[in-house]
């Protein structure tokens, strides 16, 4: 869909979850005949029908079938999810990873430390290891581990951090610093690129944790195909547009 409105997915998304016009303008809040022409929009960038008539219903395509791109959570590390194609594509910190599965990065990140506007630990002197390991932490881990690289580099110092709460996201994390004195440890593209910062600070760890690298990961089987080389290609393409190598 070559200089199209991405806008025309929401649409597209309705159209085939709905199975109609009609349902799919309802859900989306617009009338049926602008459903219509978004209908015919997306038949012209698409170079399919997507929908069509089965009796009084609209079925879908082979090509309409094929369009689904589904994001899902992780739960851990395990490079099962790829080898069973349950997952097409990994994008995360390497963990767990098979001789066969291919990996490229994508770009290299650090972790900083996100509290409140106002927090104490913001206020005069610098922010210290002392300083920050005295402080209450949001820990975040999937698995419910509360050690991390923040607690191997305080340990060599001969400091540890309290995790006072343990959240499965980075969103969680966020949003209990933002209503709370307590420290959260936010990778920084993550920062970065969030929208609604509010009233969040984010600041350089006291120690240091070296860098961590993100990377794709899929298994070779899909090596080929040319979707999944597509789409590999726009996540190497936006990470690279965004200023990471």
């Amino acid at each position: 869909m070559p200089n199209s409105d991405l806008n025309l997915l929401i649409a597209l998304d309705a159209l085939l979850s709905e199975g109609g016009v009609a349902p799919a303008a309802e859900r989306i809040g617009l009338s049926e005949s602008a459903m219509s022409r978004t209908l015919a929009r997306l038949r012209e960038a698409t170079g399919d029908p997507l929908l069509v008539r089965a009796g009084r219903a609209m079925v879908p395509t082979p090509h309409a079938t094929a369009l689904r791109l589904r994001f899902a959570p992780k739960p851990d590390k395990d490079v099962r999810p790829l080898r069973e194609g349950l997952l097409d594509l990994d994008i995360g910190v390497l963990g767990e990873s098979g001789p066969e599965v291919r990996v490229q990065s994508l770009f290299r990140d650090r972790f900083v430390g996100v509290v409140r506007d106002g927090h104490p630990l913001l206020a005069g002197t610098s922010i210290t290891p002392e300083r920050y390991a005295a402080c209450g932490h949001v820990v975040t881990s999937r698995r419910g581990q509360t050690e991390g690289p923040a607690d191997d580099a305080l340990a060599t110092l001969g400091l540890a951090r309290n995790a006072a709460v343990i959240v499965p996201s980075f969103n969680a994390a966020l949003a209990i610093a933002a209503a709370t004195d307590l420290v959260a440890l936010i990778p920084s593209s993550y920062f970065e690129h969030l929208r609604a910062r509010g009233t969040l600070r984010a600041f350089p760890l006291p120690m240091p944790t070296g860098e961590i690298t993100v990377s794709q990961m899929w298994h070779p089987r899909l090596d080929a195909d040319p979707a999944h080389r597509w789409l590999r290609g726009v996540v190497l393409e936006t990470c690279r547009e965004s200023g990471r190598d």
